[in-house]
């Protein structure tokens, strides 16, 4: 990884060699992208598609004329007979803007699945399904709203503020283990997990769904609506799939 995006434009040869393609070879004026990710693309005057690329390569060392851009036996050369220009300059992820950076008081934006800084290194995960609201939190950053179990509208920075702890505070030791009736604890394992307070002597334990509560599931866990319908806290439940009147009366 580098700061910036270097370009260079000019009249080059490109080499790109691997183990699936033949060595190919193309000479024209081109414009040359190597971007922070160390991903580098060759563009002539045609169309959008590169003539070349190289995606996160691990290795990009730029000696005077000669470019390389190396990932395991993939390699791609630049050789530039004649520059035209050449420069680095600031880059950053593009998202939705959101808010403005505390930090910088630079622009804030919605990337897939955090909030980061055009201006600065600043980065907040956020959960895949978070929306993130107008309202400001106190110490500057914006607010999220996510669904666990209930709406939860917490900071962005979980430093500032826990989601985790206000589900904790929500739905700890709120349902008993199906498996020995002892409290379900809710704890972050990988996941945010309802995991019975008996580990490891019982060790039953449920993925937190993205949605609300809007039931009881007829295995005594919660039932949830989310985004794909709803289910029981317990993924692998069959009890809630069938409605009760359309159970069979043998069944």
């Amino acid at each position: 990884m580098h700061d910036g995006i270097y370009v260079v434009a000019g009249e080059c040869t490109t080499t790109f060699d691997g183990s699936r393609v033949r060595e190919h070879e193309q000479r024209g004026q081109v414009l040359v992208v190597v971007k922070p990710d160390n991903t580098v693309l060759v563009h002539d005057a045609d169309g959008y598609q590169p003539i070349a690329w190289l995606t996160r390569a691990e290795t990009v060392t730029i000696d005077g004329a000669h470019l390389v851009a190396s990932d395991g036996d993939q390699r791609l050369a630049v050789t530039i007979h004649d520059e035209t220009a050449s420069g680095r300059y600031p880059a950053s992820a593009a998202g939705t803007p959101v808010g403005e950076c505390p930090d910088c008081r630079d622009v804030l934006v919605r990337v897939a699945d955090a909030v980061v800084c055009t201006g600065c290194d600043a980065r907040y995960g956020l959960p895949g399904d978070a929306e993130v609201l107008e309202t400001e939190c106190e110490c500057g950053l914006p607010r999220m709203r996510v669904e666990r179990g209930r709406a939860f509208e917490v900071c962005v920075d979980r430093d500032c503020e826990s989601m985790d702890q206000a589900v904790t505070e929500a739905f700890d030791r709120e349902w008993d283990c199906p498996n020995c009736e002892s409290a379900l604890r809710i704890i972050r394992r990988g996941g945010l997990l309802a995991g019975c307070e008996q580990y490891p002597a019982c060790d039953t334990g449920f993925a937190f769904p993205a949605g609300v509560v809007v039931d009881e599931c007829d295995c005594g866990l919660p039932l949830f609506e989310t985004a794909g319908g709803q289910r029981c806290l317990d993924a692998t439940c069959e009890a809630w799939r069938t409605p009760e009147s359309e159970t069979p009366a043998n069944a």
